[in-house]
C-alpha cells in the first residue's frame, strides 16, 4: 500500500512538472515554481542572509496547515544557518524581494518519517506559498545612490550640521511606511550626533543641496528587533528616498559674494547709512519667498542698526552704490527656528540677491565737485541772486529724473529764497558764470523720505550736473528795491502826479517803474515786479485805506529794522 502510494505522489508530480514545463529533479529534491518575478532584481539570497517572508503552508491537495499571514507576522530568519527545514534553506536561495514562488519539498528535506507532531505527518510532502519581502545580512553598511546631483555644489553634509530634507521612507519591498511630503513640512535635524537613526546618520553625509539619493540601511542600522512599534516590522530594512532642501552649521556666519562691483566707488556702506536697494529672497533650494522688484520699489532701511535681520544687518555692510552681491545668511542670523510663519519656514538659510541702489548717512552734507571753471571768476554767486542754470538731475544710481536741457528752458531761481530744495541752495552757492558742477545731494537736503510722486523715490540721494549761464546780483538782504542814485528830497511830491497831497497805487507803481528803467533804483531780481511794488506801497499804506499820506510816507533809513520798503 505504501509502494502504491509512493507511485502515486511520484506520478503526481511528474504530471506537475510536465504542466509547468519544469525539467524533471529527483524525487528526494525541492521543486521551486516562480509565480512573480519583479522587473528588477538587484540582490538575490545567499547563504547567511537574513529574511522576511509571508507564507502559506499546505499540503498537496491544497489543506492549509501554517500560515504567517494568519498570525499577521512575517517569519524572520537566517538562510544556510539550519534555522529552517533543508528544502526551505535551499529553496530560499536565489530569491529577489517581492518574488512569489511555490516551493515543493519532499519529506526527506522536511520532516521526514517523524513528521511535526500532530500538525506535519509522517513523510508528507510539504508546499509552500512564499512571498519574499527583505533581504539582509550582518556585514550589510549603508548604501547610498545618487540619482541626481546639482552642477554646482559649494558644501555638502558635514558632522553636525543641521539639515532639513523631504523623505520618502518604504520598506524594502516598496511599502510606504512614512513621508515627509504627505506631511507637508520638511523633517529638520541635527545629523551626524544620534538625532536620526544611526544608517541615516550615515547616509545623509556628504550630500548637497538640492542632490537626491536613495539610502538603503539594514535593520540593525535603523529600527533593529522591534521596530518602530507600528508601520516599520522588527528586522526590516528601510529605504528613504531623499531630497536635500537646506543646510548649515550653528558655527555659520553669512557668506558673500559679491557679483558685480563698479568701476569706481568712492564711498562703501558703513553702520548707521541709510540704504536704498532691490532684492530677490529666496530659500537654499532656490525656492523664491519674496522680491522688491515685485513691488516695483526698493527695501529702504537703515543698516547696522537692528532694523533688518542681523544677517542683513552685517551683508550689506562695506558695500558700494550700484554693487550687486549675494548675501546668504544661516537660520540664527535670519528668521530663526520659527521662520515667519508663512513663506519662510523655520530653520532656513535665506538667499538674498541685493542690488543696492544709494546710501547716505543722516550727517551727510552736499558734496560739491567743479568740473569745469572759467578762468575768469571773480563774481561768485551769493544769497539774494538771481541764476540762470542748466542741469541734468538723476538719481545716485544714474537714473535719469528730469533735465533743463528736455524743457528747453533754464532753471531760473534767487538763491536763499526758498525757490529749490535746500541741498541745491547750498550747491549753487559761490560759484561763478560758465562754472560747471556735480552736485550729490542727501535725501534731507532734496525731497526727503517722501520724494516727488512719479518722479522722484522716497529717501533718494540725488546728483545734479550743473552748468550756471547768468547771473544778477540781488539786493541787499532785507531789500526789493534799491535806489541806484540819490534820492530825490521831493519824492512823496514827485510821486504825488495830480497834486491831492495822496499816492494813489498807480501813481506809486508808475514812478517806481520808471525809475527802475531809467536806471536810478532797481527791484529784487527773479520776482514779479508788481508784487514787490504792491508790497511796498501796502507798507507805506500804514492806516490802509489804499493810499499814502505824506504823515505816512518814509524812507528806509528813516524806518525800522521791520520795514523794507524803500
Amino acid at each position: 500500500m505504501r509502494l502504491r502510494l509512493h507511485i502515486m505522489i511520484y506520478l503526481a508530480l511528474l504530471i506537475t512538472f510536465v504542466a509547468c514545463n519544469a525539467p524533471p529533479v529527483p524525487l528526494d529534491d525541492i521543486v521551486v515554481e516562480k509565480t512573480f518575478v519583479p522587473e528588477k532584481c538587484e540582490r538575490t539570497v545567499k547563504s547567511g542572509d537574513f529574511v522576511r517572508y509571508h507564507y502559506n503552508g499546505m499540503f498537496p491537495d491544497g489543506k492549509k496547515f501554517d500560515s504567517s499571514y494568519d498570525r499577521g507576522s512575517t517569519y524572520n530568519v537566517y538562510v544556510g544557518k539550519k534555522q529552517l527545514i533543508a528544502g526551505m534553506d535551499k529553496a530560499l536561495v536565489g530569491m529577489c524581494v517581492n518574488q512569489r514562488s511555490v516551493v515543493k519539498i519532499p519529506p526527506a528535506l522536511a520532516y521526514g518519517k517523524n513528521g511535526y507532531g500532530d500538525v506535519i505527518p509522517p513523510d508528507a510532502i510539504l508546499h509552500f506559498d512564499v512571498l519574499l519581502l527583505d533581504i539582509w545580512n550582518p556585514e550589510d553598511k549603508v548604501q547610498s545612490q545618487t540619482y541626481y546631483k546639482p552642477e554646482t555644489c559649494s558644501r555638502t553634509v558635514q558632522v553636525s550640521d543641521f539639515i532639513r530634507y523631504h523623505y520618502n521612507g518604504t520598506l524594502l519591498d516598496g511599502t510606504l511606511f512614512d513621508s515627509s511630503h504627505n506631511r507637508m513640512r520638511t523633517y529638520d535635524t541635527y545629523v551626524g550626533i544620534g538625532w536620526l537613526i544611526a544608517g541615516m546618520d550615515q547616509g545623509l553625509l556628504g550630500m548637497c543641496v538640492g542632490e537626491k539619493r536613495i539610502i538603503t540601511l539594514p535593520p540593525f542600522l535603523g529600527y533593529g528587533e522591534n521596530g518602530d512599534g507600528s508601520d516599520i516590522p522588527g528586522q526590516a530594512s528601510l529605504v528613504f528616498d531623499v531630497v536635500l532642501l537646506d543646510l548649515h552649521n550653528p558655527k555659520d556666519t553669512i557668506s558673500v559674494e559679491q557679483q558685480v562691483i563698479p568701476e569706481t566707488c568712492t564711498r562703501k556702506s558703513q553702520e548707521g547709512d541709510f540704504m536704498r536697494y532691490h532684492y530677490n529672497g529666496s530659500l537654499l533650494d532656490g525656492t523664491f519667498f519674496d522680491s522688491s522688484y515685485s513691488r516695483n520699489r526698493t527695501y529702504d532701511t537703515y543698516i547696522g542698526k537692528g532694523y533688518v535681520i542681523a544677517g542683513m544687518d552685517m551683508g550689506l555692510l562695506g558695500v558700494c552704490i550700484g554693487e550687486r552681491r549675494r548675501v546668504v545668511i544661516p537660520p540664527h542670523l535670519g528668521y530663526g527656528e520659527e521662520g515667519t510663519g508663512t513663506k519662510i519656514p523655520g530653520s532656513a538659510v535665506l538667499v538674498f540677491d541685493v542690488h543696492v541702489i544709494d546710501f547716505h548717512n543722516p550727517s551727510d552734507t552736499v558734496q560739491v565737485t567743479s568740473s569745469y571753471k572759467p578762468d575768469s571768476c571773480s563774481l561768485l554767486s551769493k544769497k539774494g541772486d538771481f541764476v540762470k542754470c542748466h542741469y541734468n538731475a538723476s538719481l545716485l544710481d544714474g537714473t535719469p529724473i528730469g533735465s533743463t536741457h528736455s524743457f528747453g528752458k533754464t532753471y531760473d531761481v534767487v538763491l536763499g529764497a526758498g525757490q529749490m530744495v535746500q541741498g541745491m541752495e547750498v550747491g549753487l552757492k559761490d560759484m561763478c558764470v560758465g562754472e560747471k558742477r556735480v552736485l550729490v545731494i542727501p535725501p534731507h537736503l532734496g525731497y526727503g523720505e517722501r520724494g516727488v510722486e512719479g518722479e522722484v523715490p522716497g529717501s533718494a540721494v540725488l546728483v545734479f550736473d550743473v552748468e550756471m549761464i547768468s547771473l544778477e546780483e540781488g539786493l541787499p538782504d532785507g531789500y526789493m528795491f534799491i535806489w541806484d542814485s540819490d534820492v530825490s528830497p521831493n519824492l512823496f511830491t514827485e510821486m504825488d502826479k495830480n497834486k491831492d497831497n495822496n499816492v494813489e497805487p498807480s501813481e506809486f507803481s508808475d514812478y517806481i517803474l520808471r525809475q527802475v528803467n531809467e536806471g536810478k533804483g532797481r527791484l529784487a531780481p527773479g520776482f514779479d515786479a508788481h508784487r514787490i511794488i504792491e508790497n511796498m506801497f501796502t507798507n507805506q499804506d500804514r492806516n490802509g485805506d489804499g493810499k499814502i499820506t505824506a504823515e505816512e510816507f518814509k524812507l528806509k533809513a528813516d524806518e525800522s529794522a521791520a520795514h523794507d520798503e524803500l
